[in-house]
């Protein structure tokens, strides 16, 4: 790891590195996700997200290697608190909602992704390294599908939260709830 940057391909380097640890940060919270979540159909997305996950992170070591660098991974501090913040809120939600939880923090890990890429690929299009760049721009573009998929996902489980509770609001239960069993006057 660099102490001190002195030229862009040292922070291009560095910033691979972080890109390393986001992807495999990311990977666990995909995982942890998809054990909570509730609906099959987002357990699928996250698992689904977690395999893309696994191919974005293949084309990070192999544009180490078109680099000739080891691949390691710098301090992600970004993605640590997405997830820290994640667990907090998960901890916090009542399973009515928590899918919707675990899709808005999907998608707040998807968009940080997606910055990372973006400037990545700026900066390996500047340097001339076609390879890298062509690398790059693949995990972008998953980003961006991952983005449209969990949207399209949370739109609906959001929908349905939103019916459920009106639902729920609509139909108050009684204060005193007697039991059928019992007879009349018996309480």
């Amino acid at each position: 790891m660099f102490e001190h940057f002195n030229t862009a391909d040292e922070v291009f380097q560095y910033k691979l590195e972080v890109a390393l640890s986001m992807e495999y940060d990311s990977l666990d919270m995909h995982d942890a996700m998809e054990k909570v979540a509730l609906r099959s159909d987002v357990q699928d997305l996250f698992r689904d997200h977690a395999h893309e996950t696994r191919q974005q992170i293949e084309n990070l070591l192999q544009s180490f290697r078109l680099l000739g660098v080891e691949a390691n991974q710098a301090p992600s501090p970004a993605t640590k608190g997405l997830a820290k913040e994640l667990r907090s809120l998960i901890t916090k939600t009542d399973n009515t909602v928590l899918d919707g939880v675990l899709l808005g923090g999907g998608l707040e890990v998807v968009h940080y992704e997606m910055a990372i890429y973006e400037s990545l690929v700026i900066q390996a299009r500047a340097k001339g390294s076609a390879g890298i760049a062509e690398l790059l721009t693949q995990n972008l573009n998953h980003a961006k599908a991952a983005i449209e998929k969990i949207k399209a996902a949370f739109e609906l489980v959001a929908r349905e939260d939103a019916a459920a509770q009106e639902e729920s609001a609509a139909d108050p239960k009684p204060a005193i709830v007697i039991p059928p069993y019992l007879p009349p006057g018996s309480i």
